[in-house]
C-alpha cells in the first residue's frame, strides 16, 4: 500500500434527471466531485492510501464533501476548514449527436482562496510515495498557482514522485495564461497525463494530423509530440487517453504512453457512454496504481484504460470498481455477464 496524495478542488455537482436540459429540469441529482478528488477515490478503491488535500468551508454543505471522500476510504486529515463556498458545477447530460454540457459556479470558492501557509506540506509529504496534480487547479486563480507550486516544491524536497494531468479548461483560463503557469510548474513533474488539447493550450505543442472529432487519431502526430515534451521538461512517462468521439453516447477509447524510448498503444474499447465526466481522471488514478503495483508502463496504462472504461458506465464523478473488476476487464473479459 503506498501513501498517494492529491490535492485540488472538490466540487458540488448539480445534474439534470437523466438526459433533460436545463430548460425542462426543476430538481437536479446531488453528487460531489473534481479533478483530483477523483483520483484519490479511485485509489482507495485499488487499496491505495489516498490523501485527498483541499480547503472546504466549516459549514454543512462543506461537511458533505468531506464525508462523499471519507464514506470511499479517503483520508481527509489534510482538508483545512475555512472560507466562505464550497464550488458548483451544472451538468446537461448529452446523447447522440447533443453534447453534455457544463456550468461552472465556483468563483471566490474556499480552495481558490487558500494560502500556502493554511497547509502543512512537510507533514503532508512526510512517508509519501506519490503526489497528484491538475491544470485546473492553478487555473483558479493566483492564489491557487502559489499553493500548487508550495505543494510541488515540497513534494520534490521529500522525494515524492509527481504527476500531473495538464486538464485544460478554458472557461477558466486562456491558453497564454495556462502556457505561463504550466510551463514553469512542469519542472516538478515526473509524469505527464493530457490529450492533444491539453499538451497544446497548456505547453504549446501540437499533435500533427490528427482529429478526434472524426475520430481520425494518427499515432505518429503524438509520437512527435511526446519527443518534444520530453526534450523540453524531461519527463519519465507522459500518457494520453485516446477518445474517439463518434457521438455523446459512443467513443472509442483507448490511450498511448511514452518512456523515452518505447511508445505503446494500449487495446482500444468501444464505450456506450452513461456518464463521461470524471473519465479523464479515472485514466490517470489507474495509471498511477498501475505504476506503484506493476512497475511497468505498458500493463499500467492497460489498466488505466480498462478502469476508465469502465468509469464511463457509471453515473457521478467518481470511478466506482475495485482492482478486481479492472483486472477481469483488462484480461480480456468485456461480456458484461450477470456475475451470481
Amino acid at each position: 500500500m503506498a501513501k498517494v496524495v492529491t490535492m485540488g478542488e472538490i466540487m458540488l455537482r448539480l445534474s439534470t434527471n437523466g438526459y433533460k436540459r436545463f430548460v425542462q429540469s426543476d430538481n437536479f441529482d446531488v453528487v460531489y466531485g473534481g479533478g483530483e478528488a477523483n483520483v484519490a477515490v479511485s485509489l482507495a478503491n485499488y487499496g491505495e492510501e489516498a490523501y485527498f488535500v483541499t480547503k472546504l468551508p466549516t459549514h454543512e454543505i462543506g461537511q458533505c464533501a468531506v464525508n462523499s471522500l471519507r464514506q470511499l476510504g479517503v483520508n481527509t486529515d489534510y482538508v483545512v476548514r475555512g472560507g466562505n463556498r464550497v464550488g458548483i458545477y451544472f451538468l446537461e447530460t448529452g446523447a447522440s449527436m447533443r453534447p453534455s454540457k457544463v456550468i461552472y459556479d465556483r468563483a471566490n470558492s474556499s480552495i481558490a482562496e487558500a494560502k500556502a501557509e493554511e497547509f502543512d506540506f512537510d507533514k503532508i509529504f512526510e512517508g509519501a510515495d506519490w503526489f497528484h496534480f491538475t491544470g485546473i487547479t492553478p487555473a483558479l486563480g493566483k492564489e491557487a498557482q502559489k499553493l500548487t507550486e508550495a505543494a510541488l516544491i515540497a513534494a520534490k524536497k521529500h522525494g515524492v514522485t509527481v504527476s500531473c494531468d495538464l486538464n485544460y479548461r478554458k472557461k477558466l483560463w486562456t491558453p497564454e495564461e495556462a502556457k505561463a503557469c504550466m510551463t514553469n510548474l512542469m519542472q516538478y513533474v515526473d509524469v505527464c497525463i493530457g490529450n492533444e488539447e491539453d499538451a497544446e493550450k497548456c505547453l504549446g505543442f501540437k499533435p500533427g494530423k490528427t482529429d478526434v472529432v472524426s475520430g481520425d487519431l494518427k499515432l505518429d502526430g503524438y509520437k512527435d509530440i511526446f519527443q518534444k515534451m520530453r526534450d523540453k521538461f524531461g519527463f519519465k512517462y507522459i500518457a494520453t487517453s485516446l477518445r474517439e468521439s463518434y457521438s455523446a453516447s459512443d467513443n472509442g477509447w483507448s490511450a498511448l504512453a511514452y518512456d523515452g524510448s518505447e511508445f505503446y498503444s494500449s487495446k482500444k474499447y468501444e464505450v456506450r457512454i452513461v456518464d463521461r465526466v470524471g473519465g479523464g481522471d479515472s485514466f490517470s488514478g489507474g495509471f498511477i496504481h498501475g505504476m506503484l503495483k506493476y512497475g511497468d508502463f505498458k500493463k499500467a496504462l492497460e489498466f488505466a484504460v480498462a478502469a476508465s472504461a469502465l468509469k464511463h458506465t457509471i453515473p457521478g464523478d467518481f470511478n466506482l470498481v475495485s482492482e478486481s473488476e479492472v483486472e477481469t476487464l483488462m484480461n480480456g473479459d468485456a461480456s458484461g455477464r450477470v456475475q451470481r
